[in-house]
């Protein structure tokens, strides 16, 4: 492993767990899209979500649920959503999980739109863009953690949305990554190792009440 011990893992860490993991995270978070419907409050959704979680056989949930609709979308993991908001007709919402899988760690996360507002619908695309460049960005180059983030400002703002700043990624490992004290990726400035870092990026649209989130393992 390439840097110091933000980069350690456990004994029994394997990639290719760490990428069945994310396959499975990666399945509930498209199974929920499709379970969320217009009139369903945000507690509902966060309901069935962890009906499904228990139903697929997870081992945990290592961070909360998230799902968020609406203006909650600009509200950051560590901040609670302002009341329990139903979905409207025309409306954005995301799902973002973190579960452990036969003992290491899935975080996925994505945004979807119901209805047909097309600023909703090109911010959700965005997030997603962003990730891809960034992602491709770190194959291609290797940059570091905080070079990542700062590329993603970049290509954020040549596409016309808000990057949040707040929200710079972080560790995943064998459960429980929190014991390695690696810090976020943003901060992190070697080239982050394959199938350890979790690239997280939010958006937020320049003038209306609404953002997007798309995150997924590096590797």
């Amino acid at each position: 492993m390439a840097g110091s011990m933000q980069q350690a893992v456990g004994s029994q860490y394997a990639l290719e767990s760490m990428q069945f993991a994310r396959d499975k995270t990666w399945q509930v978070v498209n199974r929920v899209a499709e379970l969320v419907r217009p009139g369903m409050l945000e507690s509902e959704a966060t309901t069935q979500c962890k009906a499904v979680l228990e139903e697929l056989g997870m081992d945990r949930i290592w961070h909360p649920v998230l799902i968020r609709f609406g203006e909650n979308t600009l509200r950051t993991f560590k901040q609670r959503s302002v009341g329990d908001p139903r979905l409207k007709e025309n409306d954005i919402f995301f799902i973002d999980l973190g579960v452990v899988w036969d003992r290491h760690e899935g975080d996925a996360g994505a945004t979807f739109v119901v209805g047909s507002d097309p600023e909703m619908k090109a911010c959700a695309d965005a997030a997603k863009s962003v990730f891809d460049e960034v992602e491709h960005h770190w194959r291609s180059t290797g940059a570091g953690g905080k070079a990542l983030y700062d590329y993603a400002a970049g290509r954020a703002s040549a596409l016309g949305w808000r990057l949040n700043l707040e929200i710079k990624g972080h560790r995943v490992s064998d459960f429980p990554h929190a014991i390695y004290r690696a810090g976020d990726l943003g901060d992190f400035a070697p080239c982050p190792d394959a199938g350890l870092w979790i690239l997280e990026i939010q958006l937020a649209h320049p003038t209306r009440p609404f953002g997007a989130f798309y995150e997924d393992l590096l590797i």
